[in-house]
């Protein structure tokens, strides 16, 4: 999928696990940071040309100048600098990045998958306690803050393996997305003078998205918490708690209202004016009952006098929402419908709400979750392992469709579709 950068919380999580950050000291004078097979992990052994790591030297050399004038140290600068050099893996990265076309319903299939809810309930389980006491502390409810940990980086499973300074200096260099990186630069260097992280610890996606919940560094100095109480915020080790913490204060300071459903799912009645829906045109929960509006399932609707707006987003044969201003906190969070609607829609089912009642509009041609997970059976057993079957169109299964196409004389195009489906039934 594509990247969202804003100066909110980064939407990708990488593939790669984070190595453990553990305990110990950070910060210049602290821990250490041992080698090893670090430099084929950040994909330094990529040789990068020459005149790529002279250039990047010298550019870092006058962002030393501009970084003093604001503050940084030159102890800070010398342990930050100390080991970089220009990785050719973040500008691979950052030029590679999969356009998953997926319709709403296929992206909130995904999301809110039988596999996350299982795994959000067992991180439930076993961070209750700190997960209470952050829902107790900043009033965001504790499946909400679950369900924004599962989406961003499968509950702690991936945060990124990449330096962050390295990362976050090639990128400037290369003149990357204007001065969005250079400000990001700079608010690493305040952290790591801070003593929260040191630099061979702190690592994120090649963007600089950081730690369980994907943080970038302006969003880390300005929302990031240290529940634990041990005098640094720390988003990368094992421990999620400070990132769960921070998450919940990131939506607490965006107007998030305590006891509130961030979306709930209604139906509506026969020839309703579907132009009444859309964010901007608020009505009461009372004004949209007035109306015919009922809730769709167990889940209550918000308080009648609770100011609301109408999503349709999939076409009057879809789904319909009402929204609150919790559904804004989620946005400022990540600035997409589809993002938000899937953070609601996990965190209610970590509640043990029901599923959609009308998931799907009846005309859509897209694929079903069951259908998908079909197709890789299908394809794997055929000798075209998609490595797994969980639904979800990934690399692994596009190469499986396209090595199957190749071997029958097919158009390569590595997409699912029903036709294709149909055919693997049948051979």
């Amino acid at each position: 999928m594509g990247i969202s950068l804003k100066n909110t919380v980064g939407f990708v999580a990488l593939a790669l696990v984070l190595a453990s950050c553990g305990g110990g000291s950070y910060g210049p004078g602290g821990r250490g940071v041992t080698q090893q097979s670090q430099e084929i992990k950040w994909g330094r052994n990529q040789n990068p040309p020459a005149a790529k790591v002279a250039g990047l030297n010298n550019w870092i050399e006058g962002f030393k100048g501009r970084a003093r004038a604001q503050g940084i140290s030159d102890a800070t600068l010398s342990y930050a600098f100390r080991d970089v050099t220009y990785n050719p893996e973040v500008v691979r990265r950052s030029q590679n990045q999969a356009e998953f076309k997926k319709s709403l319903w296929e992206y909130l299939e995904n999301a809110v998958s039988e596999k996350r809810q299982t795994n959000g309930r067992a991180a439930l389980a076993q961070y209750n306690g700190v997960l209470s006491r952050v829902e107790a502390t900043y009033g965001v409810d504790k499946e909400v803050v679950t369900a924004v940990w599962g989406m961003e980086s499968t509950y702690g499973e991936r945060r990124g393996d990449l330096p962050l300074i390295e990362s976050l200096a090639t990128l400037s260099y290369e003149g990357y997305r204007g001065g969005f990186f250079q400000s990001q630069l700079m608010a690493a260097l305040r952290i790591l003078q801070a003593g929260d992280i040191d630099p061979g610890h702190m690592t994120g996606s090649w963007a600089g998205a950081m730690g369980h919940t994907q943080f970038i560094p302006t969003t880390y100095l300005s929302y990031a918490a240290d529940i634990t109480g041990d005098g640094r915020r720390d988003i990368w080790s094992n421990d999620p708690s400070d990132s769960l913490a921070s998450t919940a204060n990131y939506l607490a300071k965006s107007g998030w209202q305590r006891g509130l459903p961030a979306a709930v799912e209604v139906t509506l009645p026969a020839g309703f004016n579907t132009g009444l829906a859309g964010k901007g045109k608020r009505r009461s929960v009372a004004e949209w009952q007035s109306m015919g509006i009922r809730q769709a399932t167990s889940r209550p609707l918000p308080p009648a006098g609770t100011s609301t707006e109408l999503l349709i987003p999939g076409g009057p044969s879809g789904a319909a929402f009402l929204i609150t201003r919790n559904f804004h906190a989620i946005l400022r969070y990540n600035n997409a419908d589809s993002y938000a609607l899937a953070v609601a829609l996990l965190a209610d089912r970590l509640k043990g709400y029901p599923g959609l009642a009308n998931p799907w509009p009846a005309n859509h041609p897209g694929m079903r979750l069951e259908q998908r997970k079909e197709m890789q059976r299908l394809l794997t057993a055929r000798g075209f392992d998609t490595q797994g079957v969980d639904g979800n169109v990934g690399s692994n299964t596009t190469n499986a469709i396209r090595a199957y196409q190749q071997s029958r004389g097919l158009p390569l195009t590595g997409e699912p579709s029903a036709a294709l489906l149909d055919q693997l039934r049948r051979s």
